[in-house]
């Protein structure tokens, strides 16, 4: 679904979108200001003036919200149309309880109305206006499908991985290398550090002074199976942490874990197919 805060541009028109219980919400605000970019709660008002569009409004919450109240939507009907019919967003949502409009006020509030809609709102802006806001909502709903599904594929990728890491046996050669005493019993300042370490079997630091020709740091520089192995690292060092353990003692740990899980993916069939 479109996140809170998404944006498309629209004839060079900035169009903000919200994400709500029932759907997404488009900013009437925005697309009035296509029509008047100083004076955009004038538009909206002047759209809610008409009978078509109270009819067309009335229609949307009956078919929508169980709550609607027909009768003040009555009201608002017959005066429509009339030299002194006024009718603002908020009024419509106060009086009929209407869920289709949002309206709040303030430096970050503005109108937003349910697809349906805006798009009916753009249509009375421009005929052109609306055709480019659908073409544009459909990339952006295109788009951020095809971004949930190979988020969806790497969550499947990565359990896949986990799962090898829990079921495979120790192999003979250990990678990475055991930690030594010396590194055991050295307190380490920062503790992305002791990962580093129980890893890469050296700090950010020295890493540094033995690469000086590369851009980065010590993690730029992991490889797939790596990375996975430092995120499951992260994870087991906080229950460490609450175990009251010393940071020598976690780093042991820390260092079997991270051997066990490398000699697991350097052979993991699915992590050669990211490669």
């Amino acid at each position: 679904m479109v996140k809170a805060n998404s944006k498309i541009i629209v004839q060079k028109t900035e169009i903000a979108f919200i994400n709500k219980e029932i759907g997404e919400y488009i900013s009437l605000t925005d697309i009035a200001k296509y029509r008047s970019a100083t004076e955009p709660f004038s538009v909206i008002n002047n759209w809610m003036r008409s009978r078509n569009t109270i009819e067309f409004l009335g229609l949307w919450e009956k078919l929508n919200n169980p709550d609607f109240k027909p009768i003040e939507f009555e009201r608002f009907k017959n005066e429509a149309g009339s030299n002194y019919f006024v009718l603002s967003p908020q009024k419509w949502i106060e009086n009929t309880n209407a869920t289709g409009i949002t309206s709040k006020s303030g430096r970050y509030g503005g109108t937003f109305a349910y697809i349906d809609i805006a798009f009916e709102f753009a249509s009375w802006i421009s005929s052109e206006f609306k055709l480019y806001l659908i073409t544009e909502f459909k990339r952006l709903k295109h788009d951020e499908n095809y971004r949930l599904q190979l988020e969806w594929d790497l969550q499947r990728t990565i359990s896949k991985i986990n799962y090898r890491i829990h079921t495979d046996a120790i192999k003979e050669n250990l990678i990475p290398k055991e930690i030594t005493k010396q590194q055991a019993n050295f307190v380490y300042a920062n503790e992305a550090d002791l990962l580093n370490v129980a890893l890469f079997g050296i700090t950010a630091k020295e890493w540094r002074e033995n690469n000086h020709e590369q851009k980065g740091n010590i993690r730029d520089d992991a490889t797939l199976e790596q990375l996975v192995v430092l995120s499951n690292l992260e994870s087991i060092n906080a229950l460490l942490v609450g175990q009251s353990l010393s940071q020598g003692e976690r780093l042991v740990q820390l260092n079997k874990v991270a051997i066990t899980q490398m000699k697991s993916l350097i052979e993991s069939k699915a992590t050669k197919k990211l490669k």
